[in-house]
């Protein structure tokens, strides 16, 4: 049975309360183009490695263009600890070359525009139409995929992300999507993790439909 609305509404104002400021966990000082290839190097990877790398990342290579002009080898190395480091460094160099040549410098701010960009799939489009251009946008990260069937958005079985958009998209108001996403990543790491979940300590659990079932 689909959520009942009332229910999900009571889910988005409690984690409201519990994280008030909705922080992208992605540390990109603002700048559009480093949020990119943050959301790029953050496949397969921690948030916390991606920040750790992306200091040294943006002191050597401090501006798009330096990027889109530096030595592919030099990128590889400074990305190696985010893995898949050969795809992702070259992603990321031809993205930056796409954003000076195709769109002058500037992160496009339409998903069929993101999604032509190299490394770019709905995940990352939507977590640059969200933080950048603060336009309604799902993002079904593994903590979103996990976090909100549990809760019972949706069946737990369901894994498929495009899928899960859809769903979300049409049971979290327009202008709360974006926060939403940020506050389940906190709630990810602080409560509902993927192994242990702490449902004893946590302060949504007379909401969860997980919870329910296991008691």
């Amino acid at each position: 049975m689909p959520i009942d609305n009332n229910i999900a509404a009571e889910l988005v104002a409690r984690l409201e309360e519990i994280y008030p400021e909705a922080v992208c966990a992605l540390e990109y000082e603002g700048d559009a183009w480093k949020l990119l290839i943050m959301g790029r190097l953050s496949a397969q990877c921690t948030d916390a490695r991606v920040n750790i790398v992306c200091r040294e990342l943006f002191t050597r290579f401090p501006t798009l263009e330096s990027i889109a002009d530096c030595e592919l080898t030099e990128l590889e190395e400074i990305v190696r600890p985010c893995g898949l480091y050969k795809v992702k460094a070259k992603n990321i160099k031809d993205s930056c070359k796409m954003l000076i040549e195709n769109f002058g410098g500037r992160l496009p701010d339409t998903m069929d525009e993101l999604l032509t960009l190299p490394g770019v799939g709905r995940k990352i489009a939507n977590l640059l139409l969200g933080d950048v251009y603060k336009k309604p946008a799902i993002v079904t990260d593994t903590h979103c995929i996990r976090i909100c069937g549990r809760l019972g958005f949706y069946p737990e079985s369901l894994k498929d992300p495009v899928k899960i958009e859809r769903i979300l998209v049409k049971i979290i108001a327009p202008e709360k999507q974006s926060d939403f996403c940020h506050r389940i990543v906190n709630f990810g790491r602080d409560v509902c993790t993927a192994r242990a979940p702490k449902c004893g300590e946590c302060p949504i659990s007379d909401l969860c439909a997980h919870n329910k079932i296991e008691n």
